[in-house]
């Protein structure tokens, strides 16, 4: 049996947390200073962590080993699972030219760039992020994006910043869920919190994504709109979340952004702006001339029904998601779920009663890579796909993912260390101790849990129940500095390493994740710091008013 210590070194929760911390400050200088390939990065940090668990937080090296094969595991499944499965689904619709009637179609709605990164990047990526998560808004988003012209560095930049805002109320809820249970809080305090929290972030991110795609002549030129659907979005997160279902409140936001950009007027856009947004880097030079091309006033009109195939995948993927939340229908499904006692591992938090993780669970079939699977194959039949054909799109997937599959495994398997030797809840303790700073550190020790695991859900299991204890310790609300791990975590999903390198693989950037790194870092660190003062304005009688 092992048991957890808070303090290792020297009796000091300071030492001790900036002695955990090494591994992390390894992989990110690796990756955004020395720019070593992420994989590689990855492994190093992972020998780190090992070792600081073994020597320092004298975890016996047989569980420390367990406990990274776990989570090596995790990252296999139910991670990647989703993110193969989804750029399964896109690369049939490419092998069938239906991603290019698709990617038209976004190209009536509005022929200006900046508008179809907002589309495609916040709204439908938003859409995506509501039903599955874990990555795979980021793989689809980047994908579309190079498909409309996007360069590729560009395309992954966007895709990232805009997966924040809908993050917290992902997956069906999950991560919020996962919080008002882990908090033993109610459900629905919290979900109304978060949903007065993150809105807020809603509002800047259209316009930060315009700037990101064209400057500030974007800024200037498409402030409206990008304000008009950040607003929509905002409202439709704030009234679902509070009012309606936390399952739902994704979906309705995602919709309602996009429904207010396809009713505003189309207005033409000069061409120079598309000449800028997609000539500026060599890898989008065949992607520039065929947008011009298509953007001839003779441009082939696409059949209704090709284009009701283009939309079908995703509308398929809606429908079964949709179909799973039937609560007859998920308990059926749960009927599949596997859990067992993780072999090797036996760990006690400092107050001796077991960890949550010496147990595994794997939801076989209720979980959103196989039902994107399912999706895949319901798409491959509307395609007229053969089966053969479907495999080898399938297999060819997971070949060119091989250096992704081995970066995510590596980071989880991390992560996994760091968690059950005590590296993070030492790491967590020390920021909780700060008092009535708390309301300031929250948000950043949940965006903290987000970068090192890559999920906000992981991050809310995490330092949920932290943040609950020493909110009422300090005097502050639980239910406050609750949600404010998750909406300070979503922040962190755009450099955690697993998302950099599932960007990086959709927009076949492989090998450039410190460079995806130093261009988002910034736009985490600004938007995180905005939640702080969020916070902590809520946390006082000027924004008090709007809890709850």
């Amino acid at each position: 049996m092992f048991a957890q210590q808070l303090t290792p070194v020297g009796e000091s929760l300071a030492l001790s947390a900036l002695v955990a911390l090494l591994p992390l400050v390894l992989l990110f200088v690796l990756l955004g200073g020395v720019r070593v390939a992420a994989h590689r990065a990855a492994l190093i940090a992972l020998g780190l962590a090992i070792v600081v668990s073994v020597l320092v937080f004298r975890m016996p090296a047989v569980q420390a080993f367990s406990s990274a094969a776990q989570g090596a595991l995790f990252g296999l499944f139910p991670i990647l699972w989703i993110v193969i499965n989804a750029l399964w689904v896109y690369h049939m619709t490419v092998h069938t030219g239906h991603f290019d009637v698709l990617r038209r179609s976004f190209g009536r709605i509005s022929d200006d760039p900046r508008i179809q990164g907002v589309i495609v990047a916040f709204c439908f990526g938003g859409l995506i992020e509501a039903l599955a998560g874990f990555g795979a808004p980021v793989a689809i988003s980047s994908v579309m994006l190079v498909a409309l012209g996007f360069p590729p560095v560009r395309a992954a930049v966007v895709a990232l910043v805009a997966n924040t805002a809908p993050v917290a109320f992902g997956a069906m809820g999950v991560p919020v869920i996962t919080l008002a249970k882990v908090t033993g809080l109610p459900l629905g305090p919290i979900s109304a919190t978060v949903g007065r929290q993150t809105p807020l972030l809603a509002l800047f991110v259209p316009l930060a994504l315009v700037v990101l795609i064209d400057g500030r002549r974007g800024l200037r030129q498409t402030w409206f709109p990008a304000l008009l659907s950040g607003v929509a979005f905002a409202l439709g997160q704030f009234l679902t979340s509070n009012y309606f279902s936390t399952e739902l409140t994704d979906i309705v936001a995602s919709l309602s952004g996009a429904l207010v950009l396809i009713a505003l007027p189309r207005k033409p856009v000069d061409p120079q702006v598309r000449r800028d947004v997609f000539g500026d880097a060599a890898e989008s030079e065949a992607a520039r001339a065929r947008v011009a091309q298509e953007s001839l006033a003779d441009i082939k009109n696409d059949a209704p029904s090709e284009v009701m195939r283009a939309y079908a995948p995703y509308a398929v993927i809606i429908v079964i998601f949709a179909v799973a939340q039937i609560p007859d229908v998920k308990k059926l499904l749960a009927g599949a779920n596997v859990s067992f006692h993780w072999p090797l591992l036996d760990v006690r938090n400092a107050s001796g009663k077991p960890v949550s993780g010496n147990t595994f669970s794997m939801a076989l079939v209720a979980t959103g890579g196989t039902l994107v699977a399912l999706s895949g194959v319901v798409t491959a039949a509307i395609l007229r796909i053969s089966p053969g054909k479907a495999l080898g799109e399938w297999i060819s997937t997971v070949r060119q993912l091989l250096f992704p599959i081995l970066t995510v495994t590596s980071v989880l398997a991390l992560a996994s260390v760091m968690n059950l030797s005590g590296q993070t809840t030492t790491i967590g303790s020390w920021i909780a101790g700060t008092g009535p700073a708390l309301a300031f550190l929250a948000p950043i020790l949940g965006w903290f849990g987000v970068a090192v695991s890559g999920s906000d859900t992981s991050s809310n299991a995490l330092f949920g129940a932290l943040q609950a204890t020493a909110a009422t310790q300090a005097g502050l609300s639980p239910i406050l500095l609750s949600a404010a791990n998750s909406s300070g975590g979503v922040l962190g999903k755009m450099i955690s390493p697993q998302n950099l390198t599932i960007a990086c693989a959709a927009s076949k950037m492989l090998g450039q994740e410190g460079l995806l790194l130093r261009k988002v870092l910034p736009w985490s660190l600004g938007l995180l710091a905005i939640m702080c003062i969020i916070v902590v304005l809520q946390s006082t009688s000027v924004l008090g008013w709007m809890l709850p």
